[in-house]
């Protein structure tokens, strides 16, 4: 699907402003995007469209910078959004997630990466085109028969789909949908905090490299085992197709002599025949001719007129002559040789049966020996080319494990200050108790990520030992982890485009407005997007938007609404939990909004 005009609840209409902090929330323009859009980094997402996805019948949203926020009635279908997303990022599709009474679910995202060179460039190397910098992901989910993805409208597989998916989003909250679990999103974010990226993508390429010459080296050796097995039978082809010495044009110049031997008899008759008739006897043919010359000759010295017809026929009576001598000729060379003939016969013989053998034609036959003896050839040089590449591999070998080794130091030592950084930074998200450690573990042989297994452990409760993430934490503790790492991490990490959902499990009051400031903190770098029905969150978010349930015709359906002015102040004093509509309720919404 390209890029089209409005559609659905908003549509696409190209990459967005920077956003500006609504000015009747008396704001700060220092703390607005457009003051850090310098720093934005390109990749964002900014059209999400959902059709027949659970609940949500057809819905499309125009995305914008900064700091999001989905809120709604619990049930409304909040995280149903980033469920449909996670598709994007390489979840695996469930038929169960298509609508009732619909064949298939479509979930499509548009991104901004005119201004990441990184990813064009990998988007061409995959075989696909960017056009006007947008990037274009779509996943369909089949209720019966196969699922089907599309990278800017080109047919793909779902893991390169998501393979760039998440290049570009992370999500953060249920354990299922939170990259932060994966041992390669706890590399990247090592790497990235110790900015050692270029180094660990130069530890990747050399272990590409390795890979890709250890295997062509495999296949030679293998080559050059299965040339020496063949080596004798060979040698054998290439003397018997030398010492056939068949020449090009051969075969036809042997059959043209053999019917000329073979007709050697009536050849050489039939010419003197000729050359009696037309030459030699008594009356021939050039004899009356000669005659009727002599005689239309003396008729043009009468009249002119045929003088032209004399000169014709007198060139005839010198050609008829010249072939009747000739014929004469021929039959005085005809050769009756049948020594030769048979030399023959047994020379047609022998490329028959190399034909047979090597191939249908003499051409094919030479082809053959031409290409035994570069086969033989490769075996003769093979040991001087096998050293070449075997040190040509030690040498990519020994350069791969200095760089994997100058990183493996940059990450014990980064390691530390990470696991110091998160220590002040865990109670700022309302955790306040947390341990964090980056376990460093050597591996037997160095591979594309380094020389180590990186994994975060963590103890986010007193008295409990740190344990991977995934045992010890729970989704909302994920987020609050991830949150207080992106926090730290800033304008390091690469990833543009960050899902929390969760983030509020479990807190409230002040905590939350802590939280709410980290994440508009992080949102200064990012575009960020919280599920939340906290109304400090809420209250400190660049846009809101507001996911509602409706029924038509029995049928649920959910629909977002962007908010703007008094429809966010209501949206916020429901979020407080009062009465929407009072004064009282309002009015302490209004402080929220204009407390950022």
């Amino acid at each position: 699907m390209t890029p089209q005009g409005p559609r659905g609840v908003v549509g696409f209409m190209g990459p967005p402003a920077p956003i500006e902090e609504p000015s009747t929330f008396g704001l700060d323009s220092s703390d607005s995007f457009r003051a850090t859009s310098s720093r934005w980094r390109p990749g964002m997402l900014i059209e999400l469209r959902i059709r027949d996805y659970a609940v949500i019948d057809d819905l499309s949203l125009t995305l914008d910078p900064g700091l999001n926020v989905l809120s709604g009635e619990t049930g409304a279908g909040k995280s149903i959004v980033v469920g449909a997303l996670s598709l994007l990022v390489g979840d695996r599709a469930s038929a169960h997630v298509v609508r009732k009474g619909r064949d298939r679910a479509v979930v499509e995202a548009v991104f901004d990466i005119a201004s990441n060179p990184a990813l064009l460039q990998e988007l061409a190397e995959s075989g696909f085109e960017a056009e006007d910098g947008v990037l274009i992901l779509r996943r369909e989910v089949a209720t019966e028969g196969r699922n089907r993805a599309w990278i800017n409208g080109s047919p793909a597989t779902a893991s390169a789909v998501g393979e760039l998916g998440e290049l570009l989003v992370a999500i953060h909250g249920q354990h299922e949908h939170q990259s932060l679990l994966r041992s390669s999103e706890q590399r990247r974010i090592l790497d990235a905090f110790s900015e050692v990226e270029s180094l660990a993508n130069a530890v990747r390429r050399f272990h590409k490299e390795i890979q890709e010459r250890q295997r062509g080296l495999d296949d030679r050796r293998a080559r050059i085992g299965e040339l020496e097995a063949r080596s004798d039978f060979l040698r054998f082809q290439l003397q018997e197709i030398h010492q056939a010495g068949l020449a090009a044009g051969e075969e036809e110049a042997l059959a043209e002599e053999a019917r000329r031997l073979e007709s050697a008899q009536e050849l050489a008759a039939g010419a003197r025949t000729l050359h009696q008739a037309l030459y030699e006897s008594e009356n021939s043919v050039a004899d009356r001719l000669g005659e009727l010359q002599r005689t239309l000759e003396r008729l043009g010295e009468r009249d002119p007129k045929l003088l032209e017809p004399s000169k014709s026929l007198s060139e005839a009576f010198h050609l008829l002559s010249e072939t009747g001598q000739a014929m004469g000729s021929y039959a005085a060379g005809v050769e009756n040789d049948p020594a030769r003939l048979e030399e023959i016969r047994q020379r047609q013989d022998l490329i028959f049966r190399m034909k047979r053998k090597y191939g249908p034609t003499v051409e094919e036959v030479l082809e053959t020996g031409q290409r035994v003896q570069a086969e033989l050839e490769e075996l003769s040089e093979s040991p001087h080319d096998l050293e070449t590449e075997e040190a040509e591999l030690a040498r990519l070998r020994e350069e791969f494990e200095g760089r994997a080794g100058e990183l493996t130091l940059r990450r014990r030592e980064a390691a530390t200050r990470l696991e110091e950084a998160l220590k002040r930074v865990f109670p700022e998200v309302g955790l306040p108790n947390a341990r964090f450690f980056v376990e460093i573990t050597p591996l037997e042989e160095p591979g594309s990520g380094g020389a180590e297994r990186i994994e975060f452990l963590a103890s986010l409760n007193p008295g409990f030992d740190p344990g991977p993430l995934s045992k010890i934490a729970s989704g909302g503790e994920l987020s609050r982890v991830m949150l207080a790492l992106k926090a730290i991490l800033a304008d390091a990490d690469s990833v543009p485009t960050l899902v929390f959902d969760e983030v509020d499990s479990g807190i409230g009051g002040e905590v939350a407005l802590q939280v709410a400031d980290k994440l508009r903190q992080v949102a200064k770098h990012h575009q960020v997007f919280v599920i939340t029905h906290l109304p400090q969150l809420a209250s400190r978010a660049h846009h809101q938007l507001a996911v509602r349930k409706v029924e038509t015709e029995g049928l649920a359906s959910t629909e977002v609404k962007k908010l703007e002015g008094e429809d966010r102040i209501t949206e916020v004093a429901r979020m407080l939990g009062g009465d929407p509509t009072s004064r009282r309720s309002r009015e302490h919404a209004r402080e929220l909004l204009e407390s950022v």
